[in-house]
C-alpha cells in the first residue's frame, strides 16, 4: 500500500485540507481565534493562538517538495513565537525525518507526543466494499443541506469535545466552500453525526468524522465513510486519505476499525511532535 500511495500524496492532501479549513473563515472568527497562516519549507503552518484545545495550532505538510531542515523547522518555529502561540503540534512523515532530527527537536524545545496513523484506501476497494454493509440501525446518511450548515459545525465540536463558540462556524463555514463535500448523519431528523471530504487532485481527503455520544453504535460512523467513498468514486478521485489515532495497548479506537473494514489500510504510523514556548518543568 505504500508503494500505491506515497508518503507524499498522502501528506500533501492532509496539509492542503487542513490549511483551507482554517483559512477560510469568517473575519470574527479569525479575529476571536487570532488565527494566522504561512506558508514554510513547502509545508503549511497553523496558528490559533486563542485555542484552548491546542490543537489547531499545527504545522504539516513537509517533505514533499522540500527537504525537512533545521532551517526549515527553526522558521516554522520563529513564526510561532511571533503569533505569540503557546503551543504547537508538528507532523512529520517518517520517511521524512532528517537523520538529525533528534538535534533539531532539543535546539527548538520540541519533544515527542502522541501518535497517529495515516490510512489510505483505493477508491474502487472502498467502493466495493460498500455493497456488503448492513445499513445502520434508525440512522440515514444524506448530503448536507445547506441551510443546515451551523447545525452541523455544532454537532462536529460537540462529538470532539471541543467549545462550540467560534469553532462550530469555522466547522461550518467549509460546508459552503467549493471542494468541500459535507455528509450528516440524521436520527429522527436530528442532526447527530457529520463527516466531510475534501478532493483535491486524484485523493479524497476524509474529515470531521464524529458521531454524538447517543447515536454511536448503530453503524452511523461507517455510513459516513461510505458515502463519502461513494462521492470520491464520482468526482473520479482515485484513493481516500484519512487519519486517527493510534491504539496504545489496552485501547480500542473505533474510528480506526471502521476505516479497516472498508478496506483502509495503515500506511505508516506518524508522531505529533509538540513545541512549546516554555520548555516543559
Amino acid at each position: 500500500m505504500n508503494a500505491v500511495v506515497p508518503p507524499a500524496v498522502a501528506e500533501r492532501s492532509e496539509a492542503e485540507a487542513l490549511y483551507r479549513f482554517e483559512t477560510e473563515v469568517p473575519d470574527s472568527v479569525r479575529t476571536a481565534l487570532a488565527m494566522n497562516s504561512a506558508r514554510i519549507g513547502g509545508g503549511v503552518v497553523l496558528s490559533m493562538r486563542n485555542d484552548p484545545t491546542h490543537y489547531w495550532s499545527k504545522a504539516l505538510g513537509f517533505g514533499v517538495s522540500t527537504p525537512v531542515t533545521a532551517e526549515v523547522i527553526g522558521a516554522v518555529c520563529d513564526f510561532y513565537r511571533s503569533e505569540g502561540t503557546t503551543q504547537a503540534v508538528l507532523q512529520v512523515a517518517p520517511a521524512f525525518l532528517p537523520e538529525d532530527w533528534d538535534d533539531i527537536c532539543a535546539r527548538e524545545g520540541i519533544s515527542a507526543g502522541s501518535s497517529w496513523v495515516k490510512l489510505v484506501c483505493p477508491v474502487e476497494e472502498a467502493v466495493a466494499r460498500t455493497q456488503a454493509l448492513e445499513a445502520p440501525a434508525g440512522i440515514r446518511v444524506a448530503p448536507l443541506e445547506a441551510d443546515r450548515a451551523q447545525e452541523w459545525g455544532a454537532v462536529a465540536t460537540r462529538a470532539f469535545g471541543m467549545p462550540e463558540e467560534h469553532y462550530a462556524q469555522m466547522t461550518a463555514a467549509s460546508a459552503g466552500r467549493p471542494g468541500w463535500h459535507p455528509f450528516a448523519a440524521l436520527l429522527d431528523g436530528e442532526i447527530v453525526g457529520t463527516g466531510t471530504m475534501h478532493a483535491g487532485d486524484d485523493a479524497a481527503q476524509f474529515f470531521a468524522g464524529a458521531m454524538l455520544p447517543h447515536a454511536r453504535k448503530r453503524g452511523g460512523q461507517t455510513a459516513l465513510l461510505a458515502a463519502r467513498a461513494l462521492r470520491a468514486r464520482d468526482l473520479g478521485c482515485r484513493v481516500l486519505v484519512a487519519e486517527t489515532g493510534a491504539e496504545a495497548p489496552g485501547t480500542h479506537n473505533s474510528s480506526l476499525h471502521n476505516m479497516l473494514r472498508l478496506g483502509f489500510q495503515v500506511a505508516y504510523e506518524r508522531r505529533n511532535w509538540v513545541w512549546r514556548s516554555s520548555p516543559v518543568a
